[in-house]
C-alpha cells in the first residue's frame, strides 16, 4: 500500500498536468494511467512488475480508498450543481437537454437489444441490460464540462450557460434512471416486481426527507453557527453527513453514490460550507480519486476485444454515442434558433463524458449488469468522446474569432 498509493497518485498527477498542456482535461490523463497500469499494457508487457506494484491482496484496500474518494467527488458534484441553471434559460435549454437525453437513450436501447445475445452476462435480464446501456450512452460529464468551459473561456457565455444547464438536466434524469437499474438488478430474483416498487418508494421518501426536512434544518444550523470559526468541525460534519446519506441509500437498495450526491445538493451554498467542501476537495480529488481510476483501469482489458466482431461492436458503441449526444444536441440547438457554429459547439460539449461515465460503468460492472468486454468498449468510448471535446471546441472558437 505504501508503494502503490504514491505511485498511482504521482502518475495521475503527472499525466493530468501533461494532458492539460495539450488542452485536455486532467481526467483524460488519469484514465490513461489506469489503463496503462492495468492488464491492457503493464500487465501484458511486464506481468511480474504489475503483480509487484498492484498485488491482489492490496487491491481491495485501494478499492476502499478509491470509493471513499468517489463518494466525496459525487458529494462535490452535487454541491456544485447550481439549481438556477435549470430555470429561465429558454427554448434552447429545453430542446437541447431533451434531445441529448432521449435520443441517445433510444439509440442506446436499440444497440443494447442487438448486443444482448452476445455481450450480456449470463443471468442478466434484458430490461436492466438495455436500460443500463442506454443510460451509459446518455450521460454528460457535468464536472469535466465545467472545467472545459473554464479552460476555454466559455464559462458565463451564452453557449457555456446553455451547455451547463442542459448537462444538469440530462444528468439528473440519467442518475434517476440509473437508480432504477440498480433497483432492478438488486431485486432480480428476489421475488417479484414489488421489490423494485418498494425500493423506488423508499428512495422517494429519502429524497423528500432530504429536500423538505434536512435541507431547511441545515440552512438554519449554518445560519446560526456559520459565523463561528469552526472550519475543522465543518469538515467533520460534511464527511459524516455524506457517509450517513450514502449509507441510507445503500440500505434502501440504491447505490451509495446517490446519497452522497443528494447530500451535496441540499447543502446551503454559504462561505463556511464552501470552505469546508474546498478542503475536502484538496485532499480527496488529487489523492483518493486516482485510486478509483486505477481500479477502473485494472478492469479495462483491451485484450478482451479479440476478433473483428468485438471491434465492430466497439465502433458501433462509439458511433451511437457520438450520434446520440453530439448529433442530437447540435440538431436541436439549430432548431431552437442557435447559430450553426454555436450549435455544433454545444453538441460537442454535450458529448463529453469523462469521470461521470466511469462512475456509471463501475456501478454496472459491480452489479454484474455488464461484463468486462462491454465495460472495456464503453471505457474506450468515454476516453475518445472526452478527448475530442476540447480540441473541437477550441477549433470552432478559432474559426469564429473566439467571440462566444
Amino acid at each position: 500500500m505504501l508503494i502503490a498509493v504514491p505511485v498511482v497518485v504521482l502518475a495521475c498527477g503527472i499525466a493530468g498536468a501533461a494532458v492539460r498542456r495539450l488542452g485536455q482535461p486532467a481526467v483524460v490523463g488519469e484514465i490513461l494511467v489506469g489503463i496503462v497500469l492495468g492488464p491492457s499494457l503493464l500487465g501484458w508487457l511486464w506481468p511480474d512488475a504489475s503483480r509487484w506494484l498492484l498485488p491482489g491482496e492490496v487491491l481491495p484496500f485501494l478499492g476502499v480508498l478509491g470509493n471513499l474518494g468517489l463518494l466525496v467527488f459525487m458529494f462535490l458534484v452535487g454541491f456544485e450543481l447550481d439549481p438556477g441553471l435549470l430555470r429561465g434559460r429558454g427554448r434552447a435549454v429545453v430542446a437541447v437537454s431533451q434531445a441529448s437525453l432521449w435520443v441517445p437513450l433510444g439509440l442506446g436501447a436499440l444497440l443494447a437489444l442487438a448486443m444482448y445475445g452476445s455481450l450480456a452476462p449470463e443471468g442478466v435480464g434484458r430490461a436492466e441490460f438495455v436500460l443500463f446501456v442506454a443510460v451509459a450512452l446518455s450521460v454528460t460529464a457535468f464536472p469535466v464540462l465545467a472545467r472545459i468551459l473554464a479552460d476555454q473561456g466559455l464559462h458565463g457565455t451564452p453557449v457555456g450557460t446553455v451547455a451547463m444547464a442542459c448537462a444538469a438536466v440530462a444528468d439528473v434524469v440519467a442518475w434517476c434512471l440509473l437508480a432504477v437499474v440498480v433497483a432492478m438488478a438488486g431485486t432480480a430474483g428476489a421475488g417479484s416486481g414489488w421489490g423494485v416498487v418498494g425500493t423506488a418508494a423508499l428512495a422517494g421518501a429519502f429524497l423528500a426527507v432530504m429536500w423538505w426536512g434536512v435541507r431547511p434544518v441545515l440552512a438554519r444550523a449554518v445560519e446560526r453557527w456559520g459565523g463561528s470559526d469552526s472550519g475543522p468541525g465543518a469538515v467533520v460534519g460534511l464527511c459524516s453527513g455524506l457517509c450517513l446519506a450514502a449509507y441510507t441509500t445503500q440500505a434502501v437498495g440504491v447505490h451509495a453514490l446517490f446519497g452522497a450526491f443528494l447530500f451535496g445538493v441540499v447543502l446551503p451554498r454559504v462561505g463556511l460550507v464552501e470552505a469546508a467542501a474546498g478542503r475536502m476537495r484538496e485532499f480527496a480529488v488529487p489523492v483518493l480519486l486516482p485510486l478509483f481510476f486505477v481500479g477502473s483501469g485494472l478492469r479495462t482489458d483491451v485484450g478482451l476485444l479479440v476478433g473483428g466482431e468485438a471491434w465492430w461492436w466497439a465502433l458501433a458503441v462509439l458511433g451511437v454515442a457520438v450520434a446520440g449526444k453530439w448529433g442530437a444536441g447540435a440538431g436541436a440547438a439549430v432548431l431552437a434558433g442557435l447559430p450553426a457554429r454555436d450549435a455544433v459547439m454545444l453538441g460537442a460539449l454535450m458529448n463529453c463524458r469523462g469521470v461521470t461515465e466511469l462512475v456509471v460503468l463501475n456501478v454496472g460492472l459491480g452489479l454484474g449488469v455488464i461484463g468486462g468486454e462491454l465495460f472495456t468498449m464503453l471505457v474506450l468510448m468515454a476516453l475518445v468522446t472526452t478527448g475530442v471535446t476540447g480540441p473541437v471546441v477550441r477549433r470552432l472558437r478559432e474559426r469564429g474569432g473566439g467571440d462566444r
